[in-house]
């Protein structure tokens, strides 16, 4: 698959807004017969742009109350103990996601807990005792104003903007 066209971008809008759609729904959606949009979607899957499926929950509803943001510095940022450390942060299912981070820290990551009580003794008893880690940082989230997976596809469009319709004046 060497590029997206816009049956493509249409497919990947439709299955971030909902995953669950059957291929007949999907294909009136977007515009196509059902045999062309089950190949694209196959297509689109096996070149890497659609890598799951996956349910979201509701992080509240189901007990973990409590996001954390939480910075760790690493006591040496090369090679072996990078590596080490990653792997350790990959098994910790609290960790629902880690990234390198550019300025002061070397990860950036997001935690969920039940309550502080319980984030306390995670940082405490896992968090501090990560191979490599030098020191760590928190900050909690007071509420969420935006939480969404789904990616942005409008620099993918085929048709530059200013030639939709809905720009025109």
């Amino acid at each position: 698959m060497q590029s997206l066209d816009k049956f493509d971008l249409a497919i990947l809008h439709e299955l971030q807004t909902d995953g669950r759609l059957t291929n007949a729904e999907l294909a009136s959606r977007v515009g196509l017969s059902a045999a062309p949009c089950w190949r694209r979607v196959r297509a689109l899957e096996d070149a890497g742009y659609i890598t799951g499926y996956r349910a979201e929950i509701n992080r509240e509803k189901i007990g973990l109350g409590v996001l954390a943001f939480v910075r760790l510095d690493a006591e040496r940022n090369a090679g072996d103990a990078l590596r080490t450390m990653e792997k350790a942060i990959q098994a910790i299912p609290e960790i629902v996601a880690c990234h390198y981070i550019s300025g002061s820290g070397t990860f950036e990551l997001q935690v969920v807990c039940t309550d502080l009580n319980h984030f306390s003794h995670f940082a405490r008893q896992t968090l501090i005792n990560l191979p490599n880690v030098k020191d760590l940082h928190t900050s909690f989230s007071l509420g969420e104003v935006k939480s969404r997976s789904a990616l942005p596809l409008a620099h993918l469009d085929p048709v530059p903007q200013n030639a939709h319709p809905s720009t025109k004046r």
